[in-house]
């Protein structure tokens, strides 16, 4: 009985491994990006490809926007992270190309958001913008996943109007797949079941 006890745990053990093995990819470009050091925050980037399916020329799936808390580091121009409080993270589908129709993820930032500089010029400035996300998708489930995105500024127009651009967002949703899960269940029961016969028909 120790060795089912044994087998039964180690198949146990796979479990987290099994339930978290499959994933969304999101892409996104465009937009207006707001960035100060209460936080950035994003209107109208285009959602351009969902799971695989990439958007026609000149169209778009729908829009991905976010937000992060305030800036902490020296300079904006320079790097730093922006807070996880009170940031959310969207996406919204329009359900044109086989995406779903409306909120197709609605979560948060969970932990320092990672700001770094990328290039720049006297004027011109790219960064990168990275950090984990946490929430719920359009099926109910509460997933987790992470985010990238490339954002560019101008430093001259920023001291106006503090605005930037996405060149690209990517970010990957870590879904449950519930195939592994009956699979791995099925593997189980039929272990425990052999082992079960062997030892007790001895």
């Amino acid at each position: 009985m120790r060795r089912v006890a044994v087998i039964v745990g180690l198949c146990a053990l796979l479990f987290p491994l099994a339930a978290w093995a499959n994933g969304i990819d999101l892409t996104n470009e465009y937009g207006t990006v707001i960035i100060t050091t209460a936080g950035v925050v994003t209107t109208g980037s285009h959602l351009m490809s969902f799971d695989g399916i990439p958007v026609p020329r000149g169209r778009a799936m729908g829009s991905v926007s976010f937000s992060t808390g305030a800036f902490t580091g020296a300079s904006i121009w320079t790097g730093g992270t922006f807070s996880s409080t009170n940031s959310s993270f969207i996406v919204t589908g329009i359900g044109n190309l086989g995406q779903p129709k409306g909120v197709i993820f609605s979560g948060a930032f969970v932990g320092p958001i990672t700001w770094t500089v990328v290039s720049h010029t006297k004027w011109d400035y790219v960064f990168k913008l990275s950090g984990e996300i946490r929430g719920q998708i359009w099926t109910g489930r509460v997933v987790t996943g992470t985010t990238t995105q490339t954002i560019y500024a101008y430093k001259n127009q920023w001291s106006i109007d503090h605005d930037g651009g996405i060149h690209l967002g990517n970010s990957h949703l870590v879904v449950p797949e519930p195939g592994t899960l009956g699979l791995l269940g099925m593997g189980l029961i039929v272990v425990a079941g052999t082992m079960r016969r062997k030892f007790f028909g001895s």
